[in-house]
């Protein structure tokens, strides 16, 4: 089939073919970078913790008229309340175990800082940036983490100090992610790290595969895995416990939890959103992802709804105009699958067309975002997915007014215009 005698016929309808070949280059642009944006979004929501996220919850509570932390006596008295809760959590029926935590993959309330191989460095671009978790020996068996190196905390390991205070972590356990940039070369069990600048070493006591950082926004994707465990009781006027049930007994426990604390210590604040499974905290870390997921989605579909649209309109209107043009064709010998091919050739120059207008499109979209938005930069195979798409969408929506043109009769020919 020579392309002339079609590209000749197009140039007879420039407007419809320019306003068709523009909006799949627009479809394509956005589409692209949409996708891409799905694509992210899922991978984000879809990455693991590291935790073992079933029969897991965690409660946050405070403590009315509670003593300051300021002074050795009410420090040691938070502790001692904060030992009462744990006490009186692991004695529930259905609890496996508890430990006290400052904060939980997910939870967007983190405690950040650097670790380093050179002690008083200062904060710098050489530190590895970390999030902290201030627990207890029970914390591995809480989460479910798996040690790969090394040991867990013991009971001797834990100290309580105050929230505000500063004070030297002697040993922590780090996760593999943080092990291998702190010691690339391997064996990071039993060496030392120095944390936010400190002077006092801190000596790696164990190594755990995985436990992603509190954080889920995007500040936070360059340390997402370093996660340093600290054996310390934070005392404030305030507490939270990660809690492991056993198997189908969460929300059983879960109910239970406010009236055992109450009857510990009457004096606190206990809310509908202080007791969450960690399954809803997962949902509400990545509820924004996942509404920006759904709202590519949506205009992905839109998009190209209305593209097809567009393209089954416009070839309609063509063969209503070429109906005697078709009959002298098929007068002339030209069969049924003859004609059905034209017009998807035919289509197929103005999508790829639009195509190649809409890979620049994309690409210079794709700046404009990365600029305003530091999104990351779109790689070459979400174009080409595209390219793809626009193709496949361009003969689909083609094929009906396409096959209702090869059924034009040879008797067309011979009716007047």
């Amino acid at each position: 089939m020579k392309l002339h005698p079609m590209i000749a016929a197009l140039r007879k309808h420039k407007a419809g073919v320019v306003l068709i070949a523009l909006q799949i280059a627009l479809t394509l642009a956005i589409v692209c970078n949409a996708i891409f944006i799905i694509g992210q979004r899922v991978s984000r929501v879809n990455r693991p913790t590291g935790l073992d996220e079933s029969n897991l919850f965690l409660v946050s509570q405070q403590w009315v008229g509670a003593p300051s932390a300021d002074s050795a006596d009410g420090l040691a008295k938070l502790d001692s309340m904060q030992k009462e809760d744990l006490a009186a959590l692991r004695n529930l029926p259905g609890v496996a175990s508890v430990a006290p935590i400052n904060s939980i993959p997910l939870l967007n309330s983190s405690w950040t800082g650097a670790a380093s191989l050179k002690p008083d460095q200062g904060f710098s671009k050489d530190m590895t940036r970390t999030a902290y978790y201030f627990t207890d020996e029970q914390v591995l068996s809480t989460l479910g983490l798996r040690l790969v190196a090394g040991r867990n905390f013991t009971a001797a390991d834990v100290q309580n100090h105050g929230f505000r205070d500063q004070f030297a972590r002697p040993v922590v356990i780090i996760t593999q992610a943080l092990a291998d940039k702190l010691y690339p070369q391997g064996g990071a069990v039993g060496k030392v790290t120095y944390l936010d600048g400190s002077s006092s070493p801190s000596t790696i006591v164990g190594v755990v595969a995985r436990m992603q950082t509190p954080a889920t926004g995007s500040w936070g994707n360059d340390f997402a895995w370093n996660s340093t465990l600290v054996p310390v009781r934070l005392d404030a006027n305030f507490a939270r416990y990660a809690v492991r049930t056993k198997p189908g007994q969460l929300e059983s426990v879960m109910r239970a939890v406010a009236p055992t604390l109450y009857r510990v210590n009457p004096l606190r604040v206990l809310d509908d959103d202080s007791v969450k499974s960690f399954g809803d905290i997962r949902a509400k870390a990545y509820r924004a992802d996942v509404g920006m997921a759904i709202l590519m989605g949506v205009i992905c579909l839109v998009l190209l709804s209305v593209t097809a649209a567009g393209i089954v309109g416009l070839t309609s209107f063509w063969v209503g105009q070429r109906h005697r043009q078709i009959g002298v064709r098929r007068a002339l010998g030209a069969r049924k699958v003859d004609i059905l091919h034209y017009f998807q050739l035919e289509n197929l120059l103005i999508a790829g067309s639009g195509a190649v207008i809409g890979i620049g499109m994309a690409v210079g979209l794709n700046l404009a975002l990365m600029h305003y938005y530091e999104m990351d930069r779109l790689p070459v195979v979400y174009t080409l997915i595209g390219v793809v798409a626009v193709l496949v969408l361009g003969q689909c929506a083609v094929f009906v007014p396409a096959r209702r043109a090869s059924n034009v009769p040879p008797v067309t020919a011979t009716r007047a215009a």
